[in-house]
């Protein structure tokens, strides 16, 4: 298993937001701590401007490096945001590279990306990583491309930016109503499964499954996942039920798939994160 990570994303933060540099900083200390899977490390590169602006306007390019003010409640302007999404970015496409390879891959980095659309900043994320990783493997030889989203918040950036190409699918499974206000039904290439706020384990487990059976059906060359561990039962910003060996599961479930797949960290804003991203880890490696 190769994590991809970099300390220079611990380095901003503003006091009170849930997405802290601890998430990445305390999970780097356990993964590093635990002696039952093997890892190996390696710092990413920051994405090329060409494999941003497919998933990104030039203006949008434009506002992130020269904002004078935040964003959005949610978004703050940090210093040098940009090269910090930039890097998150860049560890996802090297996740993908590592998974065409035959490799476990997973990037260990924030900010987030998936409410980023193609002209916004909002939901914490700045560059949408995972829909950057995805059309970047259309253009590199991929056929047939998934992103499969278990953050309990709908991606609404990532649906926008691949909604109605022919060669991509997004299956994401999240809370509803929620943050973003997305993401009720299916639509065109986009398969999202709405689970009520309070749902027991076995509903949404059995819509994770329903998504994942639907993500076979189309066969992809590649996956994509964003690995959100918001709908861990003692998260803040939700309201659902799953436990840490829930999260192995889904580890477990993608690798059941048998395509190369690269995981990036999208939200999980719980104490216990690392534990969850851990118990994740093990399940694509088949390390009970």
């Amino acid at each position: 298993m190769k994590i991809f990570t970099d300390s220079r994303c611990t380095e901003y933060a503003r006091t009170g937001h849930p997405e802290r540099p601890q998430r990445v900083s305390r999970t780097v200390e356990r993964l590093r701590e635990q002696k039952e899977l093997p890892l190996t490390w390696a710092e990413p590169i920051e994405a090329s401007e060409e494999a941003i602006l497919r998933a990104h306007s030039p203006a949008h390019i434009h506002c992130l490096k020269h904002a004078n003010a935040d964003f959005d409640g949610d978004t703050p302007n940090y210093p040098d945001i940009y090269k910090h999404a930039l890097r998150s970015a860049g560890g996802a496409l090297h996740a993908l590279q590592a998974a065409r390879h035959g490799e476990l891959a997973f990037s260990l980095l924030r900010p987030p990306g998936h409410h980023a659309t193609r002209d916004q900043c909002m939901g914490f994320c700045y560059l949408n990583s995972v829909a950057i990783a995805a059309l970047e493997a259309l253009a590199t030889g991929a056929k047939r491309v998934a992103v499969f989203d278990f953050d309990v918040h709908h991606g609404n950036g990532t649906e926008a930016i691949l909604l109605g190409k022919p060669d991509c699918a997004y299956y994401s499974v999240h809370q509803y109503p929620a943050y973003p206000g997305t993401g009720a039904r299916p639509i065109k290439n986009s398969y999202n499964v709405a689970v009520p706020p309070g749902s027991s384990r076995d509903t949404y487990r059995g819509a994770l499954t329903q998504a994942l059976d639907e993500l076979k059906k189309f066969k992809p060359d590649v996956i994509g996942v964003s690995a959100g561990f918001d709908a861990y039962r003692r998260d803040p910003l939700s309201d659902e039920p799953l436990e840490a060996e829930d999260f192995r599961w889904l580890g477990e479930s993608v690798r059941g798939l048998g395509v190369p797949a690269f995981s990036i960290l999208e939200g999980g804003y719980s104490s216990d994160l690392p534990e969850l991203i851990l118990a994740y880890l093990k399940g694509l490696s088949g390390i009970r």
